[in-house]
């Protein structure tokens, strides 16, 4: 009402400078139309939006009643113009029914146009940012969904990776060494209890740390005197989360490819700190490091998984992971970088001399 009020002062004031001498004429127009028009509009539309009228419905419904009740207000202000002057005084020349029904039809229109801008285009506006607002809603739940389906598949396919090798690992002690293949089946059994049962998808480096103590214990049995594992891990890092199992698939490649590829016995180094950077919040570093020979420079063959496995949960569990890997003649060196997230109490961040020690 606050418009169309606008636009009857503006074409009576548009009217009076023009000195055409029909601003009483136009301003009682504007008076008499406004409600006649607008009135049945609001009543069509509630009328159809209770029938669950579509968009071309209620569109159809409300032109036909602003034309409807146009014509009949253009042809009720001829009456009174021609019958009763003196409350509708009439323009210079003579007001005809048909020419002012005509012009109600058109200003019908227009009282429909102005009422859809006015009223409902707002509400259209609205409607439309909450569906945007839900598809992105429905969008993100999708990839969500999308993203916990591929990591639980990435788990169900590493987990009979590291059972098998495990398996073949403790098989090489049934003859050589009943008893301590049989400490080691031990292991194993706690091994699966922790990686298998049913649990949340991040756990803390301390549990995956005591997991891979366990781990290395076998295979430090399975190849003595081949084979020490070295932990260095800084105050602070067990209580940060990250994915389960994330770190098993660097540790096994450090075994395989490097460290049991050394002459004399080979070494794998897991470290672990937190850094914080000049700008930015804190981060995990973990470190998995071999004395192999390095990595050969051909592409990895089409069935490894590990490191591909790893690489793919950090770009579906982070926006800002990075996994590095440098090699050399001297050794190769699995550098994990990772959000800081913990479980429990804040942690504590160290200096730069700190990580360097």
């Amino acid at each position: 009402m606050a418009i169309i009020s606008v636009l009857a002062l503006t074409h009576g004031a548009a009217t009076a400078l023009s000195g055409d001498g029909v601003t009483v004429y136009w301003f009682a127009f504007w008076l008499l139309g406004v409600p006649v028009n607008m009135l049945p509009l609001f009543v069509s539309f509630t009328w159809g939006t209770r029938r669950r009228f579509g968009p071309t419905q209620t569109l159809l419904t409300t032109l036909a009643v602003a034309t409807f009740f146009g014509g009949i207000g253009g042809v009720g202000a001829c009456y009174l113009m021609r019958h009763h002057p003196q409350l509708l005084p009439p323009p210079p020349r003579e007001p005809t029914y048909l020419g002012h029904a005509g012009f109600g039809v058109v200003f019908g229109v227009l009282m429909c146009a102005i009422w859809a801008l006015a009223f409902i285009y707002p509400f259209a506006l609205e409607d439309a940012k909450l569906r945007a607002l839900e598809a992105e809603k429905l969008k993100l739940e999708a990839e969500k969904l999308r993203s916990s389906a591929e990591l639980a598949r990435l788990r169900t396919q590493l987990e009979p990776h590291f059972i098998l090798n495990t398996l073949n690992a403790i098989a090489g002690l049934t003859t050589q060494a009943p008893q301590e293949a049989r400490r080691l089946i031990g292991c194993l059994g706690d091994l699966l209890r922790d990686a298998l049962h049913d649990a949340d998808e991040m756990q803390t480096l301390g549990d995956e740390i005591a997991w891979l103590r366990r781990y290395a214990e076998i295979l430090e049995a399975r190849h003595a005197g081949s084979l020490r594992f070295r932990w260095e891990l800084a105050r602070g890092t067990h209580d940060v989360l990250l994915p389960r199992l994330l770190l098993q698939p660097l540790v096994e490649n450090a075994v395989k490819h490097g460290a049991l590829r050394r002459k004399g016995g080979g070494q794998v180094r897991i470290q672990a700190t937190i850094t914080k950077p000049d700008k930015g919040a804190a981060r995990l570093v973990c470190t998995v490091e071999d004395n192999g020979p390095g990595m050969a420079a051909t592409p990895p063959r089409s069935g490894a998984f590990g490191i591909r496995s790893v690489r793919r949960r950090i770009e579906l569990k982070y926006t800002d992971g990075a996994l590095r890997i440098d090699s050399s003649p001297e050794g190769t060196r699995t550098v994990l970088d990772l959000p800081c997230t913990s479980a429990r109490e804040p942690m504590r961040v160290m200096s730069a001399g700190e990580a360097a020690r």
